[in-house]
């Protein structure tokens, strides 16, 4: 059993009750192999941690840029509360070392291991606002994702990948890509799509997500990636 309590001395914070942080590191599938184990999975507090974060970066946003219309404001904030962001900043602090996961799960190093790693962070912001609040769990969250608005503005990520892919495709290539499904798992609460995006004929790569909308742009992303683009 990793030590939570080192855990959260990593973070900077110390816990009033480290109950919850513990849950907010437990997946689901850890449960599902481990019936003796007393706890819950973090499922709740990702959907609280969420709304946590969302209201924090909305309102960083809106004062940072005070010129800056509700639609850009938008896509500055989807840019930043994104899976590969989140995860990113949830791989920055060793998250993977102590995430409570089955031992299938602790295998899968790709897509699905973002998604797991973003959820984790916002169940984590959801732990840090139960226990000691809103200005504790916003300057969690300022500390670690604030500083990537720069880049974001740089780099066009406010951009949907989809549209960047697009653009770069049609400039370099002339051909608008294309996106299949290639699979649908799990069950209807709970479907994990797989798609693919073409240019042309040629497959380029592949997206994960729990909607069609969020594979494509996975695979979109995956795709820039992988052509540089």
């Amino acid at each position: 059993m990793p030590d939570f309590a080192a855990f959260a001395s990593h973070l900077g914070l110390t816990f009033n009750n480290l109950g919850f942080l513990t849950e907010a590191l437990t997946h689901r599938s850890y449960l599902n192999e481990n019936r003796s184990f007393i706890g819950a999975n973090n499922e709740r507090l990702e959907f609280l941690g969420d709304a946590v974060l969302e209201l924090a970066v909305t309102h960083f946003l809106f004062t940072k840029f005070p010129n800056k219309s509700e639609g850009e404001l938008t896509s500055f904030r989807a840019a930043l509360v994104n899976t590969v962001s989140l995860a990113g900043a949830a791989g920055a602090l060793d998250i993977n070392e102590y995430l409570l996961l089955s031992k299938g799960e602790a295998k899968d190093t790709g897509k699905a291991r973002q998604i797991i790693l973003a959820n984790t962070f916002e169940a984590i912001i959801g732990a840090i606002y139960l226990d000691q609040g809103y200005s504790a769990a916003e300057a969690f969250i300022g500390k670690h994702l604030y500083g990537k608005i720069d880049e974001v503005i740089e780099k066009r990520a406010y951009v949907d990948a989809k549209s960047r892919f697009q653009e770069a495709a049609q400039e370099k290539r002339g051909v608008t890509p294309a996106y299949e499904t290639v699979s649908e798992t799990g069950p209807d609460h709970d479907r994990q799509f797989v798609v693919g995006v073409y240019v042309g004929k040629i497959e380029i790569a592949r997206g994960e997500g729990k909607s069609k909308q969020d594979a494509e742009q996975s695979a979109a992303q995956s795709a820039l990636d992988k052509m540089g683009w």
